[in-house]
């Protein structure tokens, strides 16, 4: 049983997940990492003697959550932090992506999350204390063409953190939305799932942006190592906020999209004012 502070992220091998689970076990944090394959399972566990942990687990396997998880709070100690970082971005027109390549976007990035968080609840519940991050996005708020399936996925467990947050902010737990920008991470690369194009109208407005994401990949502003500090930083809070944006292009944009809003709402308000009874 680990006497540091347990922390379980779900998909550690690449990105947000490896650079978090390095910065907490640099913090002395005991880290639980969801793992794939055997192959990845013993690369985490090599990253630190006595408290990097790996569990096998794909978190679309449901019916399986449970039971790693109470194999967790046996066999390492208590679930002090949820990390949902497990997750993908798909790529593609929304006419032309299959309402299958949608259903597995939501299968990992929206119900993988909730299982995991129905998963630990009990535990942190019965405790009355326990931290939630929810890895999102700005593209959980702010919306661009071609990534319709991301971000709906996204908008959906913003919404979900919010409500969960509500629920169970009596107990003594915290749940935060995470939104990062552009980072440098595998997202924009070998982590995308990108849906041939097949419809030519759509060329000339989405070709350029399909041609701009793959060039930027790997040389994005955002640094993940400092996302990882900024998530440590949050852990510590003793009031952290339902939800962070981390970088400086995701805050010029939600700014952005208020200001927007806010303008679209102001011109509409009298037709708004003239359904009330």
């Amino acid at each position: 049983m680990s006497s540091s502070k347990i922390m379980l992220i779900t998909g550690v091998s690449s990105g947000f997940g490896r650079a978090l689970a390095e910065a907490a076990l640099a913090a002395d944090y005991a880290v639980v990492g969801t793992v794939r394959n055997a192959a990845a399972q013993r690369d985490f566990e090599a990253l630190h003697p006595t408290r990097a942990f790996a569990r096998m687990l794909d978190v679309t396997h449901f019916d399986d959550i449970e039971g790693v998880i109470a194999d967790i709070e046996s066999a390492v100690g208590e679930i002090d932090v949820l990390v949902n970082n497990a997750g993908y971005g798909h790529e593609g027109i929304m006419e032309e992506s299959s309402i299958a390549e949608m259903r597995q976007q939501f299968d990992v990035n929206v119900f993988g999350a909730v299982a995991m968080m129905k998963g630990v609840l009990p535990y942190m519940r019965g405790r009355r204390r326990g931290r939630i991050l929810n890895i999102t996005s700005m593209g959980g708020f702010i919306t661009m063409p071609g990534i319709a399936y991301y971000c709906g996925s996204k908008f959906a467990l913003e919404g979900i953190s919010e409500v969960v947050g509500k629920e169970v902010q009596p107990f003594g737990i915290h749940v935060t939305a995470i939104e990062p920008g552009s980072f440098r991470t595998d997202w924009a690369g070998r982590s995308m799932v990108r849906t041939p194009r097949t419809i030519a109208d759509y060329d000339a407005q989405f070709d350029p942006i399909r041609e701009a994401r793959e060039a930027k990949s790997g040389k994005q502003l955002g640094d993940p190592a400092k996302a990882a500090l900024a998530m440590l930083t949050i852990l510590a809070s003793e009031n952290p906020p339902a939800r962070i944006l981390l970088g400086t292009d995701a805050l010029g944009l939600v700014r952005r999209k208020l200001q927007a809003m806010e303008k679209e709402i102001d011109a509409w308000e009298s037709l708004t004012r003239s359904t009330d009874g």
